[in-house]
C-alpha cells in the first residue's frame, strides 16, 4: 500500500495535519491505536481542555473541524488577567484593545479530536488504520515502509510522527530530546464559584506555581493548578470541602474580586509537568509534529496551539515544494520545516521556562513586580505577546494568519 504521507497518531495535532494534507491533494494514511470516543454534550465537562488561539482556530477551520466545534459547547474569552501573588500587581489583556474579536476559546480536547475525526471520515483521500499499531520501520529504495500490528505494510514518501510525548516514531528515528522535569504536577478540575465566570481567563502566580481559571460555557471554570508533586498528591486526597477551602485561600482577594468563593468542584486529576525539546524535527523522509517534537510548560496554555501551527507549517512547506515540482520528502524541503518550527518551539519552551523561573522564587518578587508594571504600561510589549500567543506573529504559518488553504494550493 503506497501513500504520499503516513501520519502516525490521530490526536488533535496528527488528525489536523492529516486533514490539511488530504485536503491539499496528498494521499494520506493515518495510524492510531484507538478511535476517539464520540463526543457526548450530555456528559460532564472533560478534565482536559485547551485554550485554542484565534490562529489555531483558523487552522482547525481549514482542517474542516472548527464549525463542528462551534456547534457544541465552547467558551470564547475576550479578557485575560495575570496576577502576581496579590491582585494589586496585575497584567491585563482585552481583545478589543488589539483589534481582536476574542483572545481565545476554551474547548474540551475530546470535542476537538472528535470533530477532526469526523473530518477525516469524510475526506476521500484518507485511509484509516485504526485500531492498529506501528511495529517497525524500514526503508525501501530510500523511502519509509511502516509495518503494522495487523500485518499491513504502508509504503510512503513521507512519514509524520504525531504520536505524543512518548513518541515511538521518534525513538525509531533515533532523534534525541532534551528533557526537563519540574517536580510539579498540574492539578485539574471543574469549579463553580459564587459569581459565575464572566468569560475571563484568570491566572495568579502563587508560591508553589500558577493557578489558572479558564471559563466554560455554563459559567463554571476549568482550573489548572501547578503544584509540587507532594502537594498535588495531598490536594488530590482531600475531600471536596477541604479542597475548596484550600482553593478559597489561594484565590482570596478584596471585595468585588473575581474569582470569589468556590462553591463546588468535580473530580480531580493531576499530570506531570515537563519540558521536552527534540534536537531536530526531521530524519530521513520523516518529520515530527506536536508533542512528539516538543512539550512546553502549560503556563501560557500554548502546547496544543504550538502543535496545530506545526501541522499548518508542515502543510505550507509541502505545498510550496509540490508547487515547485520538488520532492516533498527531500532533505532540503524537510529541513525548512524543521528549522522553522523548532525555532518557534524553542522560543516558546524556553520563554515559559524562564518566566516560570522568574515567578516562583519570592526573592525575585521586586524584580518580577517591576517587570509586570513595565509590561502593563506598554501597549507595544503586550501587542508583541498577544500576536505570538494568538498565532498571528509574522513567523506564524499562513493558515494561522488567516490565509485559506485554497490560496496556498494556487500559490
Amino acid at each position: 500500500m503506497k501513500y504520499d504521507i503516513v501520519v502516525v497518531g490521530a490526536g488533535m495535532v496528527g488528525a489536523a495535519a492529516a486533514s490539511l494534507l488530504a485536503r491539499s491533494g496528498f494521499s494520506v494514511a493515518v495510524v492510531d491505536h484507538e478511535e476517539p470516543r464520540p463526543f457526548n454534550p450530555g456528559e460532564e465537562v472533560g478534565l482536559r481542555v485547551s485554550a485554542i488561539s484565534p490562529g489555531a482556530a483558523n487552522v482547525l477551520a481549514e482542517a474542516g473541524a472548527w464549525r463542528q466545534v462551534e456547534r457544541q459547547r465552547h467558551c470564547p474569552y475576550r479578557r485575560m488577567v495575570v496576577e502576581d501573588r496579590e491582585e494589586s500587581v496585575s497584567l491585563e489583556f482585552n481583545a478589543a484593545e488589539f483589534g481582536l474579536e476574542r483572545l481565545g476559546t476554551i474547548v474540551e480536547n475530546a470535542l476537538v479530536q472528535w470533530s477532526l475525526w469526523q473530518s477525516l471520515l469524510t475526506t476521500g483521500s484518507v485511509e484509516l488504520f485504526c485500531p492498529d499499531r506501528v511495529t517497525g520501520l524500514d526503508y525501501v529504495k530510500g523511502y519509509p515502509a511502516v509495518s503494522l500490528e495487523s500485518g499491513a505494510v504502508l509504503d510512503c514518501s513521507l512519514l509524520v510522527g504525531a504520536d505524543g510525548a512518548n513518541s515511538g516514531i521518534r525513538k525509531l528515528l533515533g532523534i534525541r530530546q532534551d528533557h526537563w522535569e519540574y517536580g510539579q504536577r498540574g492539578l485539574v478540575t471543574v469549579v463553580r464559584t459564587a459569581t459565575p465566570n464572566p468569560g475571563v481567563a484568570w491566572q495568579r502566580f502563587l508560591e508553589g506555581g500558577p493557578l489558572a481559571f479558564l471559563p466554560l460555557a455554563d459559567g463554571a471554570s476549568s482550573i489548572v493548578w501547578s503544584l509540587p508533586e507532594s502537594e498535588a498528591t495531598r490536594m488530590l486526597n482531600l475531600d471536596d470541602d477541604s479542597f475548596l477551602a484550600e482553593l478559597d485561600n489561594a484565590i482570596a482577594g478584596d471585595d468585588g474580586h473575581w474569582p470569589d468563593k468556590a462553591l463546588a468542584c468535580g473530580p480531580r486529576a493531576a499530570f506531570p509537568l515537563t519540558m521536552r525539546l527534540s534536537e531536530r524535527y526531521t530524519a530521513n523522509c520523516a518529520v515530527l509534529i506536536g508533542d512528539a517534537a516538543h512539550v512546553v510548560h502549560p503556563l501560557a496554555g500554548q502546547g496544543v496551539n504550538l502543535g496545530l501551527l506545526d501541522a499548518a507549517g508542515l502543510a505550507e512547506v509541502l505545498l510550496n515544494a509540490r508547487n515547485r515540482n520538488m520532492d516533498i520528502a527531500a532533505a532540503k524541503t524537510l529541513e525548512k520545516y524543521g528549522r522553522w518550527r523548532r525555532s518557534e518551539a524553542e522560543i516558546m519552551a524556553k520563554g515559559m521556562h524562564g518566566i516560570r523561573g522568574l515567578f516562583i522564587p519570592e526573592e525575585l518578587g521586586p524584580l518580577r513586580r517591576l517587570g509586570i508594571n513595565l509590561v502593563s504600561g506598554s501597549w507595544f510589549a503586550r501587542d508583541v505577546f498577544i500576536k505570538r500567543a494568538t498565532g498571528r506573529n509574522r513567523d506564524a504559518p499562513a493558515l494561522s494568519r488567516g490565509k485559506a488553504l485554497a490560496d496556498l494550493l494556487r500559490s
